[in-house]
């Protein structure tokens, strides 16, 4: 994916109503997912035009999401996920060029980078309606009290340029008013995340097939897997650590992987190798291991119909997609009780909740699952109907057409 600038004005026909939705990078997660949802379903009322940063090295990229779809969008190399004066200017600068171009009636921002540099910018060229979606917040468990204060006081001032500010679960509503007071309630309202969750459902068996012959996982091994970064936040090291102590308390045969890459991934295998926990990072032909490392897996639902029960660990997040998608799996879920978590999953239903970083509590809760085949099963099946309209895009789309011709009437 290189850098366009957009370069010309596009002609309005039957009176389109027009999007310009920005957002932080093209990596793979769930802000990707639903901004190219939004820009492809949104169609034919609205005309949208995407907007992004590039995803870093250790990232997987969302080029093949928009590929998919049919989407080009216009990238913005200069926005990155850092403070950068000379960097943040210049994409601030493209913004602003764009806005005047495109035109949009509303601009919509999704997460902190992209909210900060195009709020300013809508502002600043009259955009008739600004949006801006918080995926998630650094308000907690990321920073200090003083840097933590300092982008709580940005997000208070960005919040007066929007004219509605979408949370993803009724958990970060509560966040955002109440607890961090980054705004009034009423300029709040809550739209959950959608996603394509048919695919989840498809032929499911033979996926199970593909993925254990590839990681040469034994009918009698259970197979517990972990989804996303390798980053402090998602506190990878508690996985690990619990993994450690429950193989020493269940006769079951367990195998585990950590499907992910990041920036902490060597002191993950340092922290292995410290305990003496056999480990592979995958590759082919490679040997089985109590822990494997496979890097990212573009077909997550591949993985989830290989895998027996799905863990998340962070200390903070927004809308933890790997948690919908493992219910539209019909996986069972160990987690800890951080953002939203609460509004995905059924407690005690589909998913443990566990404290967060309580490592006694998510041994106690994995082991009753490995221990427990039926209570397996009974928590996977319940997955797919509690999600399968709940969390689907078209539930989105139609949440979102109907918030902005709200504001565009009220305009």
């Amino acid at each position: 994916m290189v850098e366009k600038i957009y370069t010309g004005l596009v002609e309005r026909k039957n009176k389109k109503i027009k999007v310009l939705r920005i957002i932080n990078r093209f990596n793979l997660g769930g802000p990707t997912f639903n901004a190219a949802y939004l820009t492809k379903y949104l169609e034919p009322e609205f005309e949208t035009l995407l907007v992004g940063g590039v995803k870093y090295e250790e990232e997987e990229s969302s080029e093949f999401i928009l590929e998919k779809l049919g989407i080009t969008p216009v990238v913005i190399p200069e926005m990155q996920r850092s403070i950068s004066f000379k960097d943040d200017k210049k994409a601030y600068q493209k913004i602003k060029k764009i806005i005047k171009e495109y035109q949009p009636d509303i601009v919509h921002t999704h997460a902190s980078k992209a909210g900060t540099l195009g709020r300013l910018a809508a502002a600043k060229c009259k955009v008739p309606i600004v949006v801006h979606t918080f995926h998630g917040h650094v308000f907690h468990s990321y920073f200090g009290k003083t840097k933590t204060l300092f982008y709580k006081n940005i997000e208070r001032h960005l919040a007066k340029k929007s004219d509605k500010i979408i949370a993803i679960s009724d958990i970060q509503k509560k966040e955002l008013w109440q607890d961090h007071k980054i705004c009034k309630k009423d300029k709040l309202t809550v739209i959950p995340l959608g996603f394509d969750l048919d695919r989840f459902q498809e032929n499911v068996e033979e996926k199970r097939r593909s993925f254990r012959e590839k990681y040469q996982i034994t009918d009698d091994e259970i197979a517990i897997g972990i989804i996303g970064r390798l980053v402090p936040i998602k506190n990878h090291q508690l996985f690990i650590n619990v993994i450690n102590e429950v193989k020493k308390k269940t006769s079951k045969k367990i195998r585990t992987f950590i499907i992910g890459d990041g920036e902490e991934k060597s002191e993950l295998i340092n922290l292995l190798k410290r305990i003496d926990l056999d480990y592979v990072e995958w590759s082919n032909n490679q040997r089985p291991a109590m822990v494997t490392l496979t890097s990212w897996i573009k077909d997550v639902d591949w993985a989830n119909a290989g895998l027996d029960i799905i863990a998340l660990t962070s200390l903070n997040e927004g809308t933890p997609v790997s948690l919908i998608e493992a219910q539209a799996s019909n996986k069972p879920i160990v987690t800890t009780n951080v953002g939203g978590v609460e509004n995905i999953v059924l407690k005690n239903e589909t998913a443990f909740i566990t404290k967060s970083n309580n490592l006694d509590q998510f041994i106690e809760a994995i082991l009753k699952l490995i221990e427990d085949d039926r209570l397996r099963k009974k928590m996977g099946e319940k997955g797919w109907d509690f999600v399968k309209k709940k969390f689907h895009y078209s539930r989105l789309v139609n949440d979102m057409r109907n918030l902005y011709l709200s504001l565009l009437n009220n305009n």
